[in-house]
């Protein structure tokens, strides 16, 4: 019988396990109810990820478009 760590499980959800571990994790996850609750606790911090949505503040972008329009002017007046 193997020995999955959380690396493991983690390769496993997102799809990164060959064939062959894949399969070997499926019956692990079916008869190991250790591994099953770890299983379940990733499974639930990977479902919570996929609902954050990230953004940067106001102030960084208004900040990148006023350099970026000084450069453009910058560029422009040198020509």
């Amino acid at each position: 019988m193997h020995s999955f760590t959380p690396e493991d499980l983690v390769q496993y959800i997102y799809n990164e396990t060959s064939t062959q571990k894949s399969a070997a994790i499926k019956v692990a996850l079916e008869t190991d109810w250790s591994l099953r609750e770890n299983y379940d606790e990733i499974m639930l911090a990977h479902k919570s990820l996929e609902k954050v949505t990230l953004s940067p503040r106001k102030k960084a972008v208004d900040k990148i478009l006023a350099y970026a329009e000084k450069s453009v002017r910058h560029l422009t007046t040198e020509v």
